[in-house]
């Protein structure tokens, strides 16, 4: 019986079999992972920069955009670099790599969602406490949580996943490596543990989505008892960018991995991988900068300084 150890390398789908949507797939895909850099590298800078900013729900964003950042970074660079040099190949390491960094930001950054919405839970349900219950501590203690666990989870995940005896050759039905399309190159028998694993992770996931959705319903209830329309307007806004955020990164996720094996086919299963681990990277900056006039005002005062310094 094969065994891992014999595999050097895994084989990705392929975008595209043709030269030119090849490149136009590189091209597409560039755009994108700039534009993403660009938007969450915004976000960071005006945090950090702007004191107005240093706030726990602003901190809790600027952790958001850093997953963000290595989220799309860990899939797009080798997808763009396959497409551009016309390969397919990733090594073992690399394969293990993204295996550990996707599971690993993409489970700290649900994490850090879950804390956004206690955030806005004590901000608006119980504001006289807020202080007091999200310090500086607090929050950091909090964000260090949020991110030891993902890591913890993905050292876990990919330990275990790498250690399956390979019997089903190493062509992996994705553009990047993940946990399901290895464990089907599994022999038969070999993988229940990570099943087992699996089931623990979904489990917490979903614990996490009760928790967001409970938060939310105390939320709404609160914003209908304020008596002042500016003060619930006030409250939305803060929290629709967070709940938009949250529907998108839910939604394309249950989709994923929810969806019927009916509906099941190679280009339809690319596409919904791109959908949770592309798009929502790219456009969570647009998402929380749309309706945010804080952190309009504080990106446009970042803005005006450097093309004051420039000047000068």
């Amino acid at each position: 019986m094969p065994n891992i150890s014999s595999v050097s390398e895994f084989l990705l789908l392929a975008f595209a079999d043709t030269r030119e949507l090849q490149l136009l797939h590189f091209a597409l895909f560039l755009g994108i992972y700039l534009a993403a850099l660009l938007g969450n590298g915004l976000i960071l800078s005006a945090v950090a920069c702007d004191h107005r900013l240093h706030t726990p729900m602003y901190f809790f964003l600027l952790n958001l955009a850093l997953l963000d950042v290595g989220c799309i970074s860990t899939t797009l660079p080798k997808a763009m670099a396959n497409a551009l040099w016309d390969t397919r190949a990733i090594s073992y390491q690399g394969c293990a790599a993204q295996v550990l960094f996707f599971v690993f930001f993409f489970g700290s950054e649900y994490s850090i969602l879950t804390i956004m919405a206690y955030d806005r839970y004590i901000a608006i349900c119980k504001p006289l406490h807020y202080g007091s219950l999200l310090s500086s501590r607090a929050c950091a203690q909090m964000a260090a949580a949020a991110w030891g666990s993902g890591f913890l989870n993905a050292v876990l995940h990919t330990a275990n996943t790498f250690s399956l005896p390979l019997c089903q050759g190493n062509s992996v039905d994705q553009f990047f490596c993940q946990i399901p399309q290895i464990v089907k190159l599994s022999c038969s028998d070999a993988y229940l543990k990570e099943v087992e694993l699996l089931v623990f992770s979904f489990s917490f996931v979903f614990g996490c989505f009760v928790f967001i959705v409970l938060s939310y319903v105390q939320i709404f209830r609160a914003v209908q008892r304020m008596p002042s329309v500016e003060g619930r307007h006030k409250a939305f806004s803060t929290c629709l960018p967070h709940l938009a955020v949250v529907s998108l990164f839910v939604s394309t996720d249950m989709f994923a991995y929810l969806k019927p094996p009916s509906l099941s086919s190679p280009s339809l299963d690319l596409l919904v991988a791109v959908l949770y681990s592309v798009v929502p990277p790219a456009v969570n900056p647009l998402i929380y900068s749309m309706r945010n006039q804080d952190l309009k005002d504080a990106l446009r005062r970042l803005m005006t300084r450097d093309v004051t310094k420039s000047k000068k």
